[in-house]
């Protein structure tokens, strides 16, 4: 242990906590029942991983066993009920003869970031418990093997609390590694309360001194538009929280839409509650980066705050996490955007990701370390799951969660003036240029809708999408490549070979208005929505019905191609070879009296399109139908004008590069411009 002796304040910056709601939902993001270890033989040796199976050596018996060891492993971690119960938002009884671990998503102290975007080297573990037992202390490395650091016996009389203490240095996490303690209690017939656990800092490696008070605070910006009781949940979440309205200046509610969240049964309520800590607003529709650039702005003009959290208007808060990501903020060696994870809101256990990277190349986002998607904590606990104790860095985070310095933003400016789509990974890339990083910091995430149940090409988003990445690749690529032209193309063709034609026009439509030039995007900006609309809007693939008898009985039934897996080479060659059928086509199933299937919208992509002329497709949220209908010669022009376009925009990309990076399109003048219209 190191000496402490020097060290006379120590700050909390993480505090154990338990859900007092959705428990049935949320649990093991917070608390499981302890159990051995299971990892498997990579984790100690990982030159295995760079071998492929041999399936072909594999006889039935090694691989039944293999499925039925996965099968009940997930089971076990999914099914298991915590042997405890909460008392409160930081206590839980720990029921007799049993053991628990704070190894969760909420709970486990991410020390690998600590001890790499700080300057602390030591922690301090303190927390009451009344009972007898043990708490174990324990500290994993970013292979994901742990071990304790020091075990801890409960001697109490079961009616006074004991204070546990302990001082772990952060080593040997250069990698990654948490910190997080384990419960037992020896006990045949009482309980063991565990209560106010934190984790402490030395308060002297404090980077961040606030200017005329004791501590830095933060305004909130949530930009809403016509998710009204959403946006009054949040608020209300917020505002039953006190120690985070210790450190709120105020929340701009930037409400664009026409159903108003004052206008919602039991908004004075809470309006009064917050009082000043409330700033309420009202404007025209700019989308997220006009809502959240509006918030930033008043932020910066008020002067008051250090810090911005941007937090989207649908999405469940944890409101410890906004206290991590704000004292995180407050160590950072340099100014630093703190984000967190996003978590499905309807499968609460399962986080979309953790971190993301923007592949250069392509113009794309993938997943940091290459690490999955969609992982689900209750069936893979944090403490069986190695590769996620890596350290995993980011290039940007999504806006359901960010907080920024308000130096940042003065020294950068705000969002891009571009509705939605691209404004936050092209904030963070820019931020990033400017030397300062973003960190998607463990323990701090919120609940938000995920993404399979939206279908961007299937919608007047596509049109944003597109335009906005090639914004974003103007600003920030060196040079324009051939695989520009390759995702641009690959975009047209995916849309086609799934008879989606207005979203090959939108698509053409975004690079159109990009080669007009960065005073035409702004200019554009407040009535570009309603302008995609209307060109989509001429599209029969945009005309919706709910009611299926308002369409003929499919002539066929529809297998969906996932039965049939192929190899992934098989896979691009049978693209092609759809792409060039329908490039040679003449179909025109426009008059058809009948569709082939009905092609649920899970299934919606493009190999389960191939060899019929029409279906009925489910949208993706599952309400309504579209009568999709083949057109190769409209499949055919729109490639050719693709073709055409990208190709006017690789030829311009220098001009355009230099037009746009000198146009300040974030600068503080241009907002300022934008909202005086209002």
């Amino acid at each position: 242990m190191p000496n402490t002796a020097t060290i006379k304040d120590w700050e909390t910056v993480n505090r154990v906590v338990l859900p007092v709601k959705d428990q049935n939902l949320t649990l093991p993001l917070y608390v499981t029942n302890w159990q051995p270890t299971r990892l498997n033989d990579t984790v100690l040796n990982s030159h295995l991983d760079a071998k492929t199976v041999d399936f072909q050596s594999m006889n039935r018996t090694a691989f039944r066993r293999i499925a039925s060891q996965a099968v009940g492993s997930a089971a076990q971690g999914a099914s298991a009920a915590v042997h405890g119960e909460i008392l409160r938002r930081r206590a839980i009884a720990v029921a007799p003869q049993s053991q628990l671990s704070f190894c969760t998503f909420f709970n486990a102290f991410p020390a690998a970031y600590w001890r790499r975007w700080t300057r602390v080297d030591q922690v301090r573990f303190r927390g009451e418990f009344t009972g007898t037992g043990t708490v174990t202390i324990v500290k994993s490395t970013g292979r994901g093997l742990y071990t304790p650091v020091t075990r801890i016996p409960l001697t109490g009389d079961g009616k006074l609390p004991q204070t546990v203490e302990a001082v772990i240095p952060l080593t040997n996490l250069i990698d990654g590694g948490y910190l997080w303690f384990d419960v037992s209690n020896d006990s045949a017939d009482s309980t063991l309360v565990v209560d106010a656990v934190e984790w402490q800092v030395p308060l002297s490696d404090k980077q961040f001194i606030a200017s005329g008070k004791p501590k830095s605070t933060l305004s909130i910006a949530i930009t809403t538009f016509n998710r009204p009781s959403y946006c009054l949940n949040l608020l209300r979440d917020i505002a039953a929280d006190a120690t985070l309205r210790e450190r709120l200046d105020t929340i701009y509610c930037v409400d664009q839409g026409n159903d108003h969240v004052s206008d919602q049964q039991g908004y004075a309520e809470v309006a009064g509650d917050l009082g000043t800590q409330l700033t309420y607003l009202r404007q025209r529709n700019l989308g997220g980066s006009g809502g959240y650039s509006r918030g930033m702005l008043e932020s910066v003009d008020a002067g008051r705050s250090d810090f911005v959290l941007l937090h989207d208007d649908d999405a469940i808060t944890e409101p410890e996490a906004v206290l991590r990501a704000l004292q995180f903020a407050d160590y950072t060696v340099r100014p630093t955007l703190v984000g967190g994870g996003m978590f499905h809101l309807d499968n609460r256990t399962v986080l979309y990701t953790q971190g993301e990277r923007l592949d250069p190349h392509s113009v794309w986002m993938k997943s940091s370390l290459g690490l999955e998607y969609n992982h689900d904590f209750a069936a893979n606990p944090l403490r069986e799951s190695p590769e996620r104790h890596q350290r995993i860095d980011a290039d940007y985070n999504g806006w359901w969660m960010c907080l920024i310095p308000v130096s940042v933003i003065r020294r950068i400016g705000l969002s891009l003036p571009v509705f939605i789509k691209f404004d936050d990974t092209e904030y963070c890339i820019r931020a990033k240029e400017h030397g300062f990083p973003t960190v998607c910091l463990p323990g701090v995430a919120v609940w938000h809708q995920a993404w399979h149940d939206k279908d961007p090409a299937r919608t007047w988003e596509e049109y944003f999408f597109q335009r906005n990445r090639w914004i974003f690749a103007l600003l920030h690529c060196p040079a324009p490549t051939r695989r520009m032209m390759f995702e641009m193309l690959y975009g047209d063709c995916n849309a086609g070979l799934r008879f989606l034609y207005s979203a090959i026009r939108l698509r053409h439509k975004g690079l159109e208005d990009i080669l007009r030039g960065p005073d035409y995007i702004v200019s554009s900006m407040p009535g570009k929505l309603a302008e995609v609309r209307q060109e989509r809007s001429r599209f029969e693939d945009s005309k919706t019905s709910r009611d299926l008898e308002d369409f003929p009985e499919p002539a066929s039934e529809f297998v969906s191609p996932s039965s049939r897996p192929v190899p992934g080479r098989r896979l691009v060659h049978s693209g092609g070879t759809a792409i060039l059928r329908e490039l040679c086509g003449r179909t025109d199933s426009r008059k058809v009296t009948r569709p082939d299937v009905a092609i649920p919208a899970k299934d919606a992509f493009w190999k389960s399109f191939v060899g019929i002329d029409s279906a009925l497709v489910t949208t993706p949220d599952g309400d309504a139908v579209s009568w999709l209908k083949r057109d190769d010669r409209r499949f055919r022009r729109g490639i050719r004008e693709g073709l055409h376009l990208s190709w006017r925009f690789l030829k311009a990309f220098p001009r355009l590069s230099r037009q746009y990076r000198e146009y300040d399109l974030a600068g503080f003048a241009v907002w300022r411009r934008i909202f005086s219209e209002d």
